[in-house]
């Protein structure tokens, strides 16, 4: 049986549910308008059949942007929101700031480009060269010399694997 959850955009009103494995690290350059060319290697894995839509907010611990599918934003907010007491105030607050500040876009289906809202952009640093990195279930995007500092050593690298494998 096909899942199907309502997702409204000004041109897309129903997406059907899917899974995509994003991989690998592409940049690209953001243009005077604030686009950016979503990746040919991210675009060519997404179902032909499906519109491309996907959400775009802030990481909460880094500064880059996430981007998902409509499909798996559906599938993690209906997770986080689960969990939550609209009737306890901490909650209703955490709601109301998990919510602030998304966009959705869709790239446009002859160059691909996105457009992100700027105050998105500002809000992570990008402003000319970006990182598109595939995490499997979703897309970071960071402005390139941020991305570039983030990466661990060697050594924090192998010490957080061998404490992760404790786990």
């Amino acid at each position: 049986m096909e899942k199907y959850f309502y997702f409204c955009t000004p041109s897309v009103k129903v997406i059907r549910s899917f899974m995509v494995k994003f991989i690998g690290e592409y940049s690209a350059k953001v243009d005077d308008k604030g686009r950016l060319i979503f990746p040919a290697a991210f675009k060519s894995i997404m179902p032909a059949d499906e519109p491309m839509v996907f959400v775009i907010k802030k990481d909460i611990y880094v500064d880059c942007l996430e981007m998902w599918t409509a499909a798996e934003w559906e599938r993690q907010s209906e997770g986080v929101k689960a969990k939550l007491n609209f009737f306890n105030a901490a909650h209703a607050k955490f709601w109301r700031e998990y919510s602030r500040n998304r966009a959705v876009v869709e790239p446009d289906p002859k160059l691909g480009r996105i457009g992100i809202p700027k105050k998105l952009l500002e809000s992570v640093g990008i402003t000319k060269e970006v990182v598109f990195c595939g995490l499997d279930h979703k897309i970071e995007i960071w402005a390139k010399d941020r991305y570039e500092s983030s990466a661990l050593s060697n050594e924090e690298y192998v010490s957080l694997a061998g404490m992760l494998s404790d786990l």
